[in-house]
């Protein structure tokens, strides 16, 4: 039986419940989800309806926020890309190291200048501050898509950040509650232990780890994800066992590391993690934010405003123009780094934590600090997530969207469809993993990223998120609608195209459209049979103009396709004025389009006969260069 308001289970299950709907209330809302958290633990906690009382947690609320946290920080670590980081890594390292101890020196002053607080309780509150966080970074860019350089650097800061900010401020907690010199000094020299211990045994569980994910039956399929948990909550535990509150730097660098290795589970567990953080953080803030006293944060008042203000406003600024003097960044990008530093999970797990144990030390002020940072992640939150899209435009630091197209498959076909495209003025890059046709595509100047496109970080290499379409031209058609489907599940943008095999029983025209995708060239197409010709250059790329045969002033490609020579007749895109465009099912041809063919010899004359006497004519020659591959190698692209 329960007991009501005081039983714990109670608190717990109505905060993950009140977590879940917040967040969808927030998605509909398009406002940044913490906001929402905020509310709904106020609006449910003590001061107002009294159904969640985190107090009746005891000790255990401590643990969860622990453990909690190592799984969103280890879910960080996992999205960092080390290519990236190492393009950025003298700006990050500064961020971690030389801008912790500005944030941390500056949120000091302004505290103790607009709080009046005395220097120990402003020292601790620099402290808390340090931290951004993965929680309410990488929502925000991902809605905001700034550039890659910009996203590394604001990326690897609020995971890293997370770590090394926690640390600092357990350790300045420590030093404010010693009771000699002695013990201060200790503390003080437990920054560099926990941080590398952290270091240490996040590389080295994280490296084995990858390893017992990275081959195939190793870890039973269906329980890869939750052996991960597992073992990345004994990671933490294990690390804190050997030095106390290093575990929150071996959960992010064991991410960083299983993230970047390829492993047979990438993709499943990025999604279950990414699913896994949004529950935890939704029950953390709501119970965090039941626990802050409405009293507590309107006596702070105006002079918290100003010091947030402070914080915002010249602090962070400083810090980064510090820290990224000398970097490639430029100054716009180094002004929406400054302006875009929202507080976290990590924050308000901390000042939780300090509130109780200077309550129990005898010291004054800490449910004043904990109100404070709350204030903090309300307010950075809010103005920073909801200006975060304009500002990046005015200061013209966002990705272009709908830019180019993204073709799987370096096969003829493929190459054929990129060069069409390419003629055009359009951007083109071509994805595979088969080093010969990449190679073939590249003597040809095509653009090519060799890579496996089934696996997410690939799709993250093209920048999926930002093309105006992604067609995959593989021979198979099951692996075309697998792609497709993954992309679509990836993002929302870009227009996905499915080439369809004629006579495969995998993937059927009516199951593509009903996942949401078009079928390239507008039907089924014998894919082998094209590239063979290609490949022995007995079928050519041509541009015919339509003129249109009667009086209508539009005819659909399709019919083309339905002549009876369709065999040795595919379009391939469709150019009007300025815009080029992939051919569909629904593609239709006005008069002056311009429509590139893929035409075989042997049927080179029937083929000009009949669009002649349909109302096309020729705009180019054949495409001189045969695509005849007798004597070429298989070598790295």
């Amino acid at each position: 039986m329960g007991h009501g308001l005081s039983d714990p289970a109670l608190t717990f299950a109505v905060a993950l419940a009140a977590g879940v709907i917040a967040q969808a209330i927030a998605h509909h809302l398009r406002l940044p989800g913490i906001v929402v958290f905020l509310l709904a633990g106020v609006l449910l906690g003590p001061d107002v309806a009294n159904v969640i009382r985190p107090e009746t947690m005891g000790h255990g609320l401590e643990m969860l926020v622990g453990l909690a946290v190592a799984v969103i920080l280890f879910e960080g670590g996992l999205n960092l890309n080390i290519d990236r980081l190492r393009r950025e890594a003298t700006t990050i390292r500064r961020l971690i190291t030389v801008g912790a101890v500005v944030t941390a020196v500056g949120g000091a002053l302004v505290s103790h200048l607009f709080m009046g607080w005395e220097w120990r309780l402003s020292v601790l509150f620099g402290t808390l501050v340090i931290v951004t966080g993965p929680t309410v970074i990488t929502p925000l860019l991902r809605r905001i898509r700034v550039k890659k350089s910009v996203q590394t650097v604001l990326e690897a800061e609020g995971v890293l950040i997370d770590a090394v900010g926690a640390i600092i401020a357990v350790v300045a907690l420590e030093v404010v509650v010693a009771r000699s010199g002695t013990e201060a000094a200790q503390g003080l020299l437990g920054i560099p232990s926990r941080l590398l211990v952290g270091a240490v045994v996040g590389a080295v569980g994280g490296f084995f780890l990858g390893l017992l994910l990275r081959y195939e039956r190793l870890v039973p399929d269906g329980i890869q994800n939750i052996f991960t948990l597992a073992l990345v909550l004994v990671l933490f535990e294990v690390s804190n066992w050997v030095v106390a509150e290093s575990g929150i730097m071996t959960v992010a660098v064991a991410g960083l590391i299983v993230g970047n290795m390829n492993t047979t589970v990438d993709r499943e567990l990025r999604e279950f993690k990414e699913q896994l953080t949004v529950m935890l953080v939704g029950l953390l803030f709501v119970l965090l934010a039941a626990d802050v006293r409405i009293r507590e944060v309107l006596d702070i008042g105006w002079r918290g405003v100003w010091t947030i203000l402070a914080l915002m406003l010249v602090v962070r600024p400083i810090n980064v123009w510090i820290c990224s003097a000398g970097s490639a960044l430029t100054r716009p990008e180094r002004m929406f780094i400054s302006w875009l530093s929202p507080r976290g999970i990590v924050a308000a797990a901390v000042a939780s934590l300090f509130a109780q144990r200077l309550t129990d030390e005898g010291f004054a002020g800490g449910t004043q600090l904990q109100a404070l940072v709350f204030m903090v992640i309300a307010i950075t939150v809010l103005v920073q997530g909801l200006s975060g899209g304009w500002v990046a435009s005015r200061l013209g630091v966002r990705r272009p969207s709908h830019q180019g197209t993204v073709i799987v498959g370096a096969n003829a076909v493929g190459r054929a469809l990129a060069r069409a495209l390419t003629r055009a003025n359009h951007e083109v890059l071509l994805v595979d993993s088969n080093a010969r046709e990449a190679r073939l595509a590249e003597e040809d100047g095509l653009t090519v990223l060799f890579a496996n496109a089934m696996e997410e970080r690939t799709l993250q290499r093209a920048d999926v998120e930002g093309r105006r379409a992604i067609a995959a031209v593989t021979p198979n058609p099951d692996a075309n609608l697998l792609i497709a489907n993954q992309v679509r599940e990836a993002t929302r943008g870009p227009k996905t195209y499915v080439t369809l095999g004629r006579g495969k029983a995998g993937a059927r025209a009516r199951r593509i459209r009903r996942d949401g995708h078009d079928i390239l060239f507008g039907r089924e197409i014998e894919m082998g049979q094209w590239n063979h010709y290609l490949e022995q250059g007995t079928a050519e790329i041509e541009t015919w103009r339509y003129r249109g045969p009667s009086e209508d002033d539009e005819v659909e490609v399709a019919v083309l396709s339905g002549l009876g020579h369709g065999p040795h007749l595919i379009p391939l895109t469709v150019v009007r004025g300025t815009r080029a465009e992939l051919v569909d099912q629904e593609t239709e041809v006005r008069v002056d389009d311009e429509v590139t063919f893929m035409v075989h010899h042997e049927a080179d004359t029937d083929v000009e006969n009949l669009l002649k006497v349909a109302g096309w004519e020729r705009v180019d020659a054949p495409d001189p260069q045969p695509e005849t591959t007798e004597g070429v190698g298989v070598g790295p692209a």
